[in-house]
């Protein structure tokens, strides 16, 4: 007997990082996946080309159903290239959107790659954001985008997409680690995570919540008198805004409150110079610098008391998220993805109320290591993998 081919053609022009991870999990977890990559090289010129390349790549099979892909790709130009696959029901994935993605002062936003990601969603049959943030920042923000042409503009396109989109949350898969907090969740089945095979209404769901919960180790009095320990796991680049962050901490310095510092993360060919600049400043206080492997990067989280977020854009943030579950104490900007998922006891609003609290907890670091942090519960339409 023939075996049948396979039904569902993941596609993704950015295989790195969370891009990478995400469809990693969709082949694990859904059955009849065939997968095609470009490694995590050249963002730019991968949302340029990528469509071209695999129109040429992808072989033609007759089992396609459903075709699944970050907004990085072209899907426009991908289906009109192919017209096979102009018929597959199709799913576009926005990691993150290029219509409010921060650019440098110094710099001019491509129009392209915002209009592409636009296009794309107009041949989509649905279009997933990770976070409501990502999603109504890139609804309100096409009409003002669309502006920058100079005659013959298009109008009312976010109508157009409004109805094909959900929210759906990262598929988060957290470390098996022996310090946890208390995380209320919805499970989202993956086998229906993009409406596969069922017309179903995309904001139903039969799920039930979920919660977990295991205690903190209190541990013994001298552990509760050891300087907290601050821990920032982001990339190192602007939008991160490490600015903040190390302006913030060398205030705490100058005012002789100690603490402990791990700045973790991922660097690339640029790296702001404020990174070595801090690590002169702050080398008294410094724990751990740098890129760690999984197991040390989980270790030192472990080990962390308070996680910082100074970023200018996020619109999800698994760094946090993983940090939280590891036990760390959450300080986030009141802003961006971070209100939809941190009650307001974890947002700060002004630099200086970042700098009041991180400084009440360096006096007080039993109260971060004695909290138990609980999240907002996330949307019926999320889902966490364990």
């Amino acid at each position: 007997m023939q075996s049948e081919g396979p039904s569902v053609l993941l596609v993704e022009p950015f295989y790195g990082g969370s891009h990478k991870q995400l469809i990693d999990l969709l082949q694990q977890n859904i059955h009849g996946c065939c997968v095609f990559t470009l490694p995590a090289k050249k963002w730019h010129w991968r949302a340029r080309t990528a469509a071209l390349h695999f129109s040429q790549t992808i072989p033609t099979c007759p089992s396609y159903r459903v075709l699944f892909s970050s907004s990085v790709l072209n899907l426009c130009e991908l289906v009109a290239l192919r017209p096979d696959l102009a018929h597959l029901k199709k799913v576009l994935y926005f990691h993150e959107n290029q219509l409010v993605y921060p650019v440098r002062k110094d710099q001019e936003r491509d129009f392209q790659y915002g209009y592409n990601q636009v296009l794309s969603c107009l041949v989509s049959d649905v279009v997933v954001f990770n976070s409501v943030f990502n999603m109504d920042s890139f609804l309100s923000s096409i009409s003002s985008f669309m502006k920058k042409i100079p005659d013959h503009r298009p109008r009312d396109l976010d109508l157009l997409i409004r109805p094909k989109c959900v929210v759906l949350y990262y598929p988060v898969q957290f470390p098996d680690v022996s310090r946890c907090v208390c995380v209320c969740v919805y499970f989202y089945h993956i086998f229906n995570f993009f409406l596969l095979y069922e017309q179903e209404d995309p904001h139903e769901s039969s799920c039930e919540p979920r919660t977990d919960q295991r205690p903190v180790s209190e541990g013994d009095t001298g552990d509760q008198m050891k300087p907290l320990h601050i821990v920032w796991p982001h990339r190192w680049e602007h939008d991160k805004n490490p600015e903040l962050f190390f302006s913030t901490l060398i205030k705490l310095k100058e005012k002789q409150v100690d603490f402990h510092l791990s700045v973790l993360g991922e660097t690339f060919t640029e790296v702001p110079e404020i990174f070595s600049e801090a690590r002169s400043q702050l080398h008294r206080h410094i724990q751990n610098w740098g890129y760690l492997s999984r197991d040390r990067y989980l270790q030192v989280l472990l080990q962390a008391d308070v996680v910082v977020s100074t970023a200018r854009h996020e619109f999800f943030g698994v760094a946090m998220l993983e940090a939280v579950h590891c036990g760390c104490y959450p300080l986030c900007p009141k802003a961006l993805v971070y209100p939809e998922i941190f009650p307001a006891e974890y947002l700060y609003s002004t630099p200086e109320q970042l700098c009041k609290r991180l400084q009440g907890l360096c006096r007080r670091p039993d109260v971060a290591r004695r909290h138990h942090v609980k999240l907002l519960v996330l949307p019926l339409n999320s889902f966490v993998i364990k």
